[in-house]
């Protein structure tokens, strides 16, 4: 089998590059801090990124979409400002609500704790606004989703 499997992963996504998997696999590893490579081999390279499992296949050309993303759990706009930024600064593209692409196309959800945390508030009417606020942005924006709780 040309993937590293272990007894603590039992489903992880495979994800297929177009002849680059071992440069996408080392490209995340820089992104993230907590992140390692674990095995790779010319058909694909397995690698975790803050302790879950992915691999990276070299396989035909195939179009990432946002019907697959991946979702980070930020603590702060220091967190989602370094996400963001350094997708958008090594090529890749804005999207709405929070959304970005990487280099390789591949989707992100890029969102503070807090958002969640306002758009959950018991009072409906604050948590509408919040949503509508979050509407309206790319990059989340902490600071404006308080601003919009706040009506």
């Amino acid at each position: 089998m040309p993937i590293q499997t272990s007894k603590e992963h039992k489903i992880f996504p495979f994800l297929t590059y177009d002849g680059n998997a071992e440069e996408a696999a080392t490209y995340y590893t820089s992104v993230f801090k907590n992140s390692k490579i674990i095995n790779s081999n010319p058909m694909a390279v397995t690698f975790e990124l803050e302790n879950e499992r992915f691999v990276a296949l070299n396989g035909p050309k195939a179009e990432f979409t946002m019907s697959v993303s991946f979702y980070i759990d930020c603590a702060d706009q220091e967190e989602v400002d370094y996400y963001w930024n350094r997708f958008i600064k090594d090529g890749g593209k804005e999207s709405m609500c929070g959304w970005v692409s990487d280099k390789y196309g591949m989707y992100w959800q890029v969102i503070p704790k807090q958002l969640i945390q306002l758009m959950n508030d018991r009072d409906k009417e604050k948590a509408n606004r919040v949503m509508q606020a979050m509407m309206k942005m790319k990059k989340i924006v902490i600071a404006d989703l308080e601003k919009a709780a706040k009506g």
